[in-house]
């Protein structure tokens, strides 16, 4: 593939990554927690990418171009779960995640298992993959080879992004060693998170 377009791509990738959605929540309201289960939801989510892009070669996510109704179901379902989230957390009265999640790899697992599903139940995600990556593909076509290259480009630039969230939002709970400064991001963030799954419906329905 040219050197050029896989710059291009690269950049690209940035910039979406700099724009704040239900992964950059996730991947801070986890690192409350601990910097490894931030960088857990920040794998999760790098890990998604790369499903959407199988899914892209082998051609099933173009069913979300395709079909209206097959975008609603996956957008409903990315509503639901997101809202899902931020209500749980919201209902656990703000106790910080070190203290509602368990055991240490317990939440290690929830943070990675919250990232994969944010990303999958992401149908934009997926359209991204449809839309705008076979413009950098050879004769726009989708070969495997190709398009996992792209995928794997795409999850690398989220997942470095993510993990220095994690890194810097996880030193800097410890740091501050304030439970009320966590407990009112924990809110703050699960708000957030249900926000963008009510928003999410509520698109869904139009």
């Amino acid at each position: 593939m040219d050197l050029s377009l896989l710059a291009g791509f690269a950049g690209l990738c940035v910039l979406l990554a700099l724009t704040p959605g239900p992964d950059t929540f996730l991947v801070l309201r986890f690192s409350l927690g601990g910097t490894r289960t931030g960088l857990a939801a920040a794998a999760g989510s790098a890990t998604g990418s790369l499903l959407w892009a199988l899914a892209v070669a082998a051609g099933l996510a173009t069913l979300l171009e395709q079909s209206a109704e097959a975008y609603r179901v996956v957008k409903i379902a990315g509503g639901l779960y997101l809202l899902w989230l931020g209500v749980r957390a919201l209902v656990r009265r703000g106790r910080g995640i070190g203290e509602v999640e368990g055991a240490y790899g317990v939440r290690a697992g929830a943070a990675l298992r919250a990232g994969l599903l944010s990303n999958v139940l992401n149908p934009k995600v997926g359209l991204f993959f449809v839309a705008v990556v076979p413009q950098f593909l050879p004769g726009h076509h989708a070969t495997l080879g190709a398009t996992l290259l792209l995928g794997v480009i795409f999850a690398a630039v989220g997942l470095v992004y993510f993990a220095l969230i994690a890194v810097v939002a996880g030193r800097a709970v410890e740091w501050l060693h304030r439970p009320r400064v966590e407990r009112a991001i924990d809110r703050g963030t699960a708000g957030i998170i249900a926000t963008l799954g009510v928003s999410t419906l509520v698109s869904a329905a139009r």
